[in-house]
C-alpha cells in the first residue's frame, strides 16, 4: 500500500488488549509489504487519523516489477534497512527511558513526521491520549499526567488534542537524557 493523503497508525495489539503503535505513515510512504517479504502473516493492522487515501498495489505486480527492475528492489531494501534502524532505535528508547523521556520523543518525533501548522509551533496531527500513550508504550493515565506536567512546566500548551510546542529545546533535553 502507499499513502496518498492522510495519516496512518501502524499499531500491534499486545498483553491486555493494549495496542502498541509500531510506525506512523506518512503521505507517499509505502506499507504493508514487509510480511509478504519475509514469508509471514500479517500481524498487524493499519487504522487513519482522518480522511486518508490509500493505493493498493497487488504483491504480484510489485514482485514482477522488482524482477525486473534493480532500482526498485534496491528501493525497497534500502526502505526496509531504514525501517530496522528505527524500530531498533525505539526498542531501546520505549524501554530504557523514563516516562518523561519517552513522552518527549514522541512528541518531537510527531512534529519530525508531520510538520507544524502554520503558526510554527502546533503539531498538525491530533492524537488521542490512548494513541499518543500507545505510541510512547505507557498507560494513557501516564500519558495524561506526563502531558499536564509538560504545560505545567511550560514546555506545551495543550487545547484539546492541539498540542503546541513552547520550549521545544528542554523536550529535546528530556527526551535526550531519557
Amino acid at each position: 500500500m502507499c499513502l496518498l493523503m492522510g495519516k496512518v497508525k501502524i499499531y500491534k495489539d499486545g498483553v491486555g488488549g493494549r495496542s502498541q503503535i509500531i510506525r506512523m505513515i506518512k503521505p507517499v510512504e509505502y506499507f504493508g509489504y514487509r510480511a509478504y517479504f519475509a514469508g509471514e502473516d500479517y500481524v498487524t493492522a493499519a487504522s487513519a487519523f482522518e480522511p486518508s487515501v490509500i493505493c493498493l498495489i497487488p504483491m504480484t505486480a510489485v514482485m514482477t516489477l522488482l524482477k525486473q527492475n534493480n532500482r526498485l528492489a534496491i528501493f525497497f531494501i534500502r526502505q526496509l534497512s531504514v525501517d530496522l534502524g528505527v524500530a531498533d532505535a525505539r526498542t531501546v528508547n520505549l524501554t530504557q527511558k523514563h516516562i518523561r523521556g519517552r513522552l518527549a520523543e514522541s512528541l518531537l518525533f510527531l512534529k519530525e513526521s508531520y510538520g507544524l501548522e502554520e503558526d510554527e509551533s502546533t503539531l498538525s496531527i491530533y492524537l488521542s491520549r490512548e494513541d499518543l500513550a500507545n505510541l510512547s508504550n505507557m498507560t494513557t493515565s501516564n500519558a495524561i499526567r506526563t502531558l499536564s506536567q509538560f504545560s505545567n512546566e511550560r514546555l506545551i500548551a495543550i487545547d484539546g488534542r492541539k498540542i503546541k510546542f513552547i520550549d521545544e529545546d528542554a523536550l529535546r533535553k528530556i527526551s535526550k537524557i531519557g
